[in-house]
């Protein structure tokens, strides 16, 4: 199992990564920070591992013989709290240009020590001047098993009453609007969460995010970023409500520039991973994580800046007003979107357990 984080793009070897699994066949997942690492849209791609990672990759980690880890720092949004449970059975290799960061939380079996470019280059050449081949019959067996896991549609969208918007709906139907094509950056919380897992990278520095510290209002700052060294590229922030607030003023300066951003807000009227814990660990006693009443109208708010505001309350709405949205293409637009308050990002790993103990859905559990 090829398991890489955000080393891999900040040390400029996607392309050799890319390169190098495909020649060898193998699965592979990402990080939060090293999506776009390995094109999102390509069959061995698992999806991101983790707290909030696909069945498949979590499934695939945990009973993998080896895992070879590329500028990841094993970090307990991968590994959980108790590293003993980290792919018991595996040989672990670590390829990382940080010493200190070799064995920090996992011992490595095989450590490796220097840039990941030059490293998945000699990697490359070596594989390509062996004599020894890829075992297929080995491989296919395992990749059978794969395709079972994949086989239970972790990421299905759950069917919504009526026309409620379920704030995965918004991120597909991003991605279709976009083609793909967009630099998106995002907030913390929930809707980074939903992001990650529905909107596949095919392309290294795509997704900017602040997956390490997990700062709130990150988002349209990064977004802004991207709008001046890119500036006839789409740059996208997609956000919650909650993190939004924490640097609206930045529309003074969007305005000041002339940056033509979109961004996305899943607005669940709460801070929703908290309401979320509160949920799963308190028994639904919240407590400063909803704040319906007290919220702004975010279009009339964007408007008040002098940019453009579309509200979207009813899924029905939701393809025509995004594309409503980016036509608009020399405009700031602000697409505030009522999504379903009560749902949850799943899959999540459950606390203290390896990595195939997961929650799916709020009535499934492996």
């Amino acid at each position: 199992m090829i398991y890489t984080g955000g080393g891999v793009i900040q040390g400029e070897g996607s392309a050799l990564l890319t390169k190098l699994t495909k020649k060898l066949g193998y699965p592979i997942t990402n990080t939060l920070m090293g999506l776009g690492a390995f094109p999102g849209t390509h069959k061995q791609f698992l999806g991101m591992l983790g707290m909030h990672g696909t069945y498949e990759a979590n499934m695939a980690m945990h009973y993998a013989d080896v895992v070879l880890g590329i500028g990841a720092r094993f970090d307990d949004r991968v590994t959980n709290s108790d590293t003993s449970k980290f792919c018991p059975d595996a040989k672990i290799l670590h390829i990382d240009i940080d010493p200190a960061a070799i064995s920090k939380t996992v011992t490595a079996d095989v450590p490796i020590v220097g840039s990941v470019s030059a490293v998945l280059k000699e990697m490359l050449e070596l594989v390509e001047a062996s004599e020894q081949k890829v075992d297929k019959k080995s491989l296919a067996i395992w990749w059978k098993q794969i395709e079972q896991w994949r086989e239970r549609e972790c990421l299905r969208i759950p069917e919504s009453d009526g026309d409620i918007i379920k704030p995965q709906s918004v991120i597909r139907s991003l991605y279709e609007v976009t083609k793909g094509d967009a630099f998106i950056s995002s907030d913390v919380g929930q809707h980074q969460m939903f992001a990650a897992q529905h909107y596949p990278f095919d392309k290294p520095r795509r997704w900017i995010n602040s997956g390490g510290l997990g700062t709130m209002g990150f988002g349209l700052p990064a977004a802004m970023g991207v709008q001046f060294a890119f500036p006839k590229a789409m740059s996208v922030c997609v956000t919650g409500e909650g993190s939004f607030q924490m640097n609206l003023q930045e529309y003074a300066t969007c305005m000041q520039y002339q940056l033509p951003i979109k961004i996305i807000c899943l607005n669940n009227q709460a801070l929703g991973m908290v309401k979320q814990w509160q949920d799963m660990q308190y028994g639904g006693r919240y407590s400063h994580s909803t704040y319906a009443e007290s919220l702004p109208d975010f279009a009339k708010l964007a408007e008040a800046y002098g940019h453009v505001g579309i509200r979207i309350e009813k899924l029905s709405e939701l393809d025509e007003k995004l594309e409503q949205a980016f036509a608009l293409k020399d405009k700031l637009v602000f697409v505030d979107c009522l999504v379903d308050p009560e749902e949850h990002v799943y899959p999540m790993a459950i606390k203290g357990g390896a990595m195939k103990d997961m929650v799916l859905s709020k009535t499934e559990r492996t």
